[in-house]
């Protein structure tokens, strides 16, 4: 579902940063946190907003309310 969510930014023109969770253990705790202690992928942070294993619909409605998609 990661190359998914990845691919449809892509797409979209939306810049991201991507963090392997398997490689930073950081991240891998604030995964974690946000998700009852379990390690969902993709979690998403758009500006404050965080998102576990959204659908292209939730990504696109997540990005047009924080301004970040204009379609």
């Amino acid at each position: 579902m990661t190359k998914a969510a990845l691919a449809h930014l892509k797409q979209l023109g939306v810049e991201y940063e991507y963090i392997n969770i398997d490689q930073d253990r950081e991240a891998a705790r604030w995964v974690a946190a946000q998700n009852d202690g379990k390690e969902k992928k993709p979690t998403i942070d758009i500006n404050g907003e965080v998102l576990s294993e959204p659908s292209n619909r939730a990504l696109d409605q997540a990005l047009q309310a924080k301004g970040l998609l204009t379609r």
